[in-house]
């Protein structure tokens, strides 16, 4: 998978000039419309995800409820991809608006929902391997929070889906990535048994506490160590994509609405500091779950690395003032089983020096409009931050390849 031989006739100059392709380990599909449906439990259809006309479009609807996670589920129209790439590089200096900045959106590529026209997109943008990603699915769990067993039913339809359309080793160069929901334990245990057994490399969860029948629980809590040793044993690589959390309630105690459309918000909806991501790797190192479980691999995706730093000093302070209650310093342990991918204008260099560069990741969020239009530039904001060839070559492609083939315990 991690050779040169590919033709590189018609590759961005930025893949060519790196000299290798590249591995992205943020690669999404487009879901096809009926991606919760088809492998649906009809008796489950009323509890789940039902699509409805209203004004004339085609809206979604979770438990019974207008889902506006996605404002056009279908993605047809769909924005072109890296169409606010400035935006997210904090540049906007006519105050458009987000809905003007999408600019003109287009037809659905077939690169977005079928596997072999997205190989020959891979071919041209010099992508060697991709883990693939949802995008209207990392909004849907906390949508079913109220219906534990709606939302299994909704997450093993969506995997089969999935599963079919995708593959979760297409051709050892399409990752797809099964949701797993820890709502319920038992049905956690059966999906990974399930995703295994189908030649899963990597699964992707939502940060934030998981909501089960008896209570709030922390991701770590023993009651999920079924799940954990699973992941342990066969050594596939969990991942922890942003998406709709838990913490969107919290919001609402700041006068926020609690269901919105994407990037729709008022600007304090992104500068509210309350992460999921960092309380999510704090509590998995607090209780000790990478001790109870040595050949885990956590990866943080779509979700930048500002946390990272916030993380690290807090967990100095904890360390410092009970090093009794660590097995060891908890920022070795994070060193050694957590790889990161940051944001491409997120203090990169600083990064580095933190956590090292063999835990870096490249994701290029492609085709989203706040991804990058071509994937493999991501190796100029790597240089622009001091990176050399080693260290690139690292980010962009050993280390994503890496955490793609499975280390069994």
């Amino acid at each position: 998978m991690c050779g040169t031989s590919r033709p590189t006739h018609g590759v961005p100059v930025a893949a060519r000039a790196l000299g290798f392709r590249c591995f992205d380990f943020d690669n999404h599909y487009y879901e096809a419309e009926d991606a919760f449906t088809r492998h649906l439990d009809r008796r489950m259809a009323r509890r789940t995800m039902q699509w409805v006309e209203i004004n004339g479009r085609r809206r979604l609807l979770v438990g019974g409820k207008l889902n506006r996670y996605i404002p056009n589920p279908t993605f047809d129209p769909v924005s072109k991809p890296g169409a606010l790439d400035e935006y997210f590089r904090g540049r906007n200096p006519q105050g458009l608006d987000t809905s003007e900045l999408f600019g003109e959106l287009e037809p659905i590529a077939a690169a977005y929902r079928d596997r072999e026209a997205r190989l020959a997109v891979m071919d041209e943008q010099g992508i060697d391997g991709a883990v693939f990603l949802p995008t209207l699915g990392v909004g849907m769990e906390q949508a079913l929070v109220h219906d534990i067993p709606a939302a299994v039913a909704a997450f093993r339809a969506f995997n089969r889906w999935l599963d079919e359309d995708w593959g979760f080793a297409y051709r050892e160069r399409i990752f797809a990535a099964p949701y797993i929901t820890l709502c319920d334990p038992e049905a956690a245990v059966r999906e990974i048994d399930w995703a295994i057994g189908r030649d899963a490399r990597t699964v992707v969860m939502v940060a934030g506490p998981v909501a089960t029948a008896s209570g709030m629980r922390a991701p770590a809590d023993p009651m999920f160590d079924g799940f954990w040793s699973r992941v342990n044993e066969a050594g596939l690589t969990v991942v922890y994509h942003g998406g709709e959390s838990h913490y969107t309630k919290y919001l609402r105690d700041w006068g926020e609405p609690a269901e919105v459309e994407a990037f729709r918000v008022h600007p304090f909806r992104r500068l509210v500091s309350a992460n999921p991501v960092q309380d999510t790797f704090a509590s998995l190192l607090a209780h000790g779950l990478f001790g109870r479980f040595p050949n885990l691999r956590v990866a943080a995706i779509e979700t930048g690395s500002d946390w990272v730093f916030h993380l690290f000093e807090k967990l100095k302070k904890s360390y410092g003032q009970t090093p009794q209650m660590w097995a060891e310093d908890p920022r070795e342990t994070f060193r050694r089983h957590v790889w990161v991918a940051p944001f491409y204008e997120d203090a990169l260099a600083g990064l580095r020096t933190m956590i090292g560069p063999e835990r870096i990741l490249m994701g290029s969020d492609f085709p989203h409009a706040e991804g990058l239009a071509v994937p493999a530039a991501f190796v100029d904001d790597l240089r622009g931050a001091g990176f050399g060839d080693d260290d690139c070559r690292l980010v962009m492609r050993d280390n994503g390849a890496g955490l793609s083939v499975r280390r069994p315990g």
